[in-house]
């Protein structure tokens, strides 16, 4: 497995944060965490290690991305057979994040409200629940404003599936089955992903049909009554 190096400081991700609080409404967020997995050609004597659960052989990329769909930390080669959560356990930006290493800023209070909040990663249920990983409530008997949190939540995480398909677009060779060995399946990926954050920052408009938009019919977008603004 090969990791990208995560060196960002606190005005760094504030300013990470300050996007997903600006398109997304969710503040204190500082990048949605996500695996994809990349179909290869079975490697030889691998057995079993690169079959997933969707019945292929592949490597699963893990990645964070802030809310402009750009790459802040990748993880490629794991094993398709390896779950998300396994991947995530066995990174070096957990002990990161747990060890208060990674250089997230210090709790502070959010928008209207004068309780210090942790900043966090998101995740779906693969990941554990900590103060610096947010994830959905369980869906079953949930009131008004876990509804309205879960929407918040889920809409910001689209921005990591939304970055895979933009990917996966502007480098097609990842919508096939890749013929190369792991180690250069690796290379490849990684190049896509600097290359896609460098037209990111040159190209910054993105086809609308890749990206996610907020629904304005959608019940659970109108305006809260807790000062928060639209949901």
């Amino acid at each position: 497995m090969r990791e990208t190096d995560c060196s960002y400081v606190v005005a760094d991700w504030l300013h990470i944060s300050a996007e997903f609080e600006r398109v997304w409404n969710l503040p204190h967020a500082c990048g949605a965490l996500d695996g994809k997995h990349i179909r290869i050609k079975k490697p030889a004597n691998s057995g079993s290690l690169f079959y997933n659960y969707k019945n292929f052989f592949s490597m699963v990329m893990m990645a964070v991305v802030d809310a402009d769909y750009k790459f802040i930390w990748l993880s490629v080669g794991s094993y398709g057979s390896t779950s998300d959560g396994q991947i995530f356990n066995n990174s070096e930006l957990r002990p990161m994040v747990e060890e208060g290493t990674l250089g997230l800023p210090p709790p502070s209070p959010l928008p209207h409200d004068d309780r210090d909040t942790p900043y966090f990663l998101i995740g779906d249920d693969a990941f554990p629940l900590r103060p610096w990983m947010m994830k959905p409530y369980s869906r079953r008997h949930l009131d008004h404003d876990e509804r309205i949190f879960n929407y918040r939540l889920s809409r910001a995480r689209r921005v990591v599936e939304n970055a895979f398909g933009i990917l996966a677009m502007r480098f097609q060779i990842l919508l096939g089955t890749m013929q190369q060995v792991p180690e250069t399946v690796d290379s490849i990926v990684l190049a896509c992903t600097t290359l896609h954050k460098l037209l990111r920052f040159r190209q910054p408009a993105t086809l609308r049909q890749y990206v996610d938009e907020e629904d304005k019919s959608q019940p659970s977008s109108r305006t809260m009554e807790t000062g928060y603004g639209t949901c």
